[in-house]
């Protein structure tokens, strides 16, 4: 605020100083154009021979005179000096006009005085026709003028400055509610939200913008909090199996069976390996941009990899008529068949089918998925994993894909999952700019996840596969 002032202050300052100058420059030169309009009509007279004795003037603040080449006065208005010049002969120049500075006792007039020369007569007896006019008016209006602005200057600048110290308070004030709302929200622990102001301003947009911040970095410290709370339950388990095996086996070192101790301590180590690598790998997620660019993949040969891991029965492969491309991280969707593969090999009673296929348009996809595609959908390729076994209720297919989701019959220790499988299979979905829905299975009892993942022409991938020959080999059929 007082820079504000203070830049105001120094503007009107040169606001003032310029309009001075413009004054007295625009009334010495309106003085100028006088004296010279009386200056010509007495050069023509001269040159007419026609001189009047006395010259005829207007106004008792105007002197003139007529001087040849040696000085002498041969015409004066009635007031003007006939033996004394105006101005000394040597200042003259006879062939042009000239705007001279007199002193006033030399002209009889008061204040300061302004001499115009204008060339007269013929070339045989040159004149000059010289016209005085006091300078005292247009000092006067100046100093009138700063009078003027040297009052009239703090008074400006005060009423400004309490108008802007209002204006600014008034804009600020909102600024201010927020700040105080802001060091509450600090000050206290949970939710919070900043004051919105009535106006439809800046500051309202601001207010709605940093509550809708607020409430999302809330929401994100309470998933995190449950994360980490999800988290440390799941690691505790492992490790609460570890030590209490060791504790029984000291106690009983005698009848301790090591070979079943060490099958169990296995077990559990690799669970928690498992547990740790699933929460590194959702925290890599949540931190990294999908990779955009990495090569196309072929899916029939990326679901014939993944099956092999699997004995046959009951996982089995049923491929496409020809290939079928998309693009993506070949790693990410090879963890993401893999995860819905020992899913579904753990609940299945006998039978897991891998399955891909071309989705030519957007009304096929909502047939196969049992949703309705949105607008503006490009082709798809449709992968899906089917098993026979128990599924999962309408009820809770959105929610198993929440992280530590697990339903009650999976909680089992021997299930040997923490509830992260899907979420990292929706996450890498998600980043390969596919969907993941989860459906009944057709004619039997079961479930069926439905993989869209994006189409890329079968021409285009040959081309960049053979372009790309460092491709894994998932991604070459």
């Amino acid at each position: 605020m007082a820079i504000g002032v203070v830049g105001l202050t120094i503007g009107l300052a040169v606001g003032g100083v310029v309009l001075l100058g413009a004054l007295g420059f625009v009334l010495q030169r309106t003085v100028d154009t006088e004296a010279f309009r009386t200056a010509d009509a007495v050069a023509l007279l001269a040159a007419e021979d026609a001189l009047p004795d006395p010259l005829p003037v207007a106004g008792g603040q105007v002197r003139v005179q007529v001087v040849d080449a040696q000085g002498r006065i041969r015409a004066a208005s009635i007031d003007a000096d006939r033996l004394v010049p105006m101005v000394r002969p040597e200042r003259l120049d006879r062939d042009g006009r000239q705007r001279l500075e007199v002193p006033a006792e030399r002209v009889g007039l008061v204040g300061p005085v302004r001499v115009v020369a204008v060339p007269a007569g013929t070339a045989d007896d040159p004149l000059t026709v010289l016209v005085a006019r006091s300078m005292a008016d247009v000092r006067h209006s100046t100093h009138v003028v700063r009078t003027i602005l040297l009052v009239a200057f703090p008074l400006l600048v005060a009423v400004l400055a309490g108008v802007a110290w209002r204006v600014v308070g008034a804009t600020l004030r909102p600024v201010e509610a927020l700040r105080r709302g802001a060091e509450e929200i600090t000050g206290r622990a949970g939710a919070g939200r900043l004051p919105v102001p009535a106006s439809a301003d800046e500051i309202h947009r601001l207010a709605v913008t940093l509550n809708g911040m607020l409430e999302r970095l809330e929401s994100a410290r309470v998933r995190q909090r449950a994360f980490v709370s999800d988290a440390a339950h799941e690691l505790r388990s492992p490790l609460t199996n570890i030590r209490t095996e060791l504790e029984v086996a000291q106690r009983l070192a005698d009848r301790t069976d090591w070979t079943a101790v060490t099958a169990n301590l296995l077990a559990d180590t690799d669970r928690l390996s498992r547990l740790v690598d699933d929460l590194l790998l959702l925290a890599r997620l949540d931190e990294t941009p999908p990779a955009r660019g990495t090569g196309p993949v072929e899916l029939g040969a990326l679901l014939t990899e993944v099956a092999a891991r699997y004995p046959s029965p009951p996982v089995r492969v049923t491929l496409p008529a020809g290939p079928l491309w998309t693009i993506g991280t070949v790693e990410e969707l090879r963890r993401v068949l893999a995860n819905l593969v020992d899913n579904a090999v753990r609940h299945a009673r006998g039978d897991v089918v891998l399955a891909a296929e071309a989705t030519t348009s957007t009304a096929g996809v909502a047939v196969a998925t049992g949703t309705t595609a949105g607008p503006g959908v490009g082709a798809y390729h449709l992968v899906t994993v089917t098993d026979d076994g128990p599924g999962v209720p309408v009820a809770d297919r959105e929610r198993v894909f929440g992280r530590f989701t697990r339903l009650d019959d999976g909680r089992a220790r021997d299930d040997g999952g923490a509830g992260l499988g899907l979420a990292i299979v929706r996450e890498l979905v998600r980043r390969a700019g596919g969907s993941i829905t989860l459906t009944d299975a057709p004619e039997q009892q079961g479930l069926r996840v439905c993989l869209l993942l994006p189409a890329l022409p079968a021409d285009d991938g040959q081309t960049l596969t053979a372009r790309d020959g460092d491709l894994p080999p998932a991604a070459h059929h």
